[in-house]
């Protein structure tokens, strides 16, 4: 479980005050508390729930987990051995299964080109190489890639959503049209790079924007981040 850092922990502490970002994640991190983010039991479980995650909610993930854990099938080598048609059926729960299990293939395949089959030397690279093969995976975008390097692989890069674009551009900390590469460098830039800060920063984001700061009816008056 990740657990949440006390202010000033960062090395920033003379600044802490004035950044609104370090100021946020510690009002949230005060309201909330240490959120354990990614749930899964292993890097591999964590690679698959972030391609099963797309375009769908956490509990179908789940659902489709569990299939393949029932299964005997949560391995690389029996995920590897699977017929495109048999794992989709395995993964249905998540939504979209025949575009998923086509994406999860694309990456075994990649992590046998470039990896030897190793998952851990995938996690294991260069930040930005790990980067640029994963992008190079036809299915997997900035978001994906870079939930598997923080949460799998925990290297410090800042992943960005549409909740984070939803709350830091109401508080004017973010313009309304950007995209994710500038607002990921803006938190790269506010921030120290401590991906223990990274992993819990975002699954508060997260957390926030669901109770409280809404799509359509956002909840001000009791949000943790009234004032700011």
């Amino acid at each position: 479980m990740i657990k949440s850092l006390p202010p000033g922990s960062w090395g920033f502490a003379s600044v802490t005050e004035k950044n609104p970002f370090l100021d946020i994640y510690e009002r949230l991190d005060a309201f909330f508390g240490p959120q354990g983010w990614w749930p899964g039991e292993t890097p591999l479980e964590i690679v698959v729930g972030a391609i099963l995650t797309q375009n769908t909610n956490w509990s179908n993930v789940c659902k489709a987990v569990e299939n393949l854990k029932n299964n005997g099938l949560l391995s690389y080598e029996a995920l590897l051995g699977l017929s495109l048609e048999d794992l989709a059926w395995h993964i249905r729960p998540s939504g979209y299964y025949n575009v998923k299990a086509g994406r999860l293939k694309n990456l075994l395949r990649m992590i046998e080109e470039h990896y030897q089959g190793e998952l851990n030397l995938l996690l294991q690279d260069d930040m930005m190489s790990a980067r640029e093969h994963l992008l190079s995976v036809q299915g997997i975008g900035p978001e994906t890639a870079d939930s598997i390097l923080l949460y799998g692989g925990n290297h410090p890069l800042f992943v960005v959503d549409a909740y984070t674009h939803r709350i830091f551009s109401r508080h004017s900390l973010l313009p309304d049209e950007t995209d994710y590469a500038a607002m990921q460098e803006q938190f790269m830039k506010a921030l120290p790079a401590d991906s223990a800060l990274f992993n819990q920063y975002h699954a508060l984001v997260v957390r926030v924007a669901k109770e409280y700061c809404k799509k359509n009816r956002p909840l001000c008056d009791p949000c943790p981040l009234n004032g700011v």
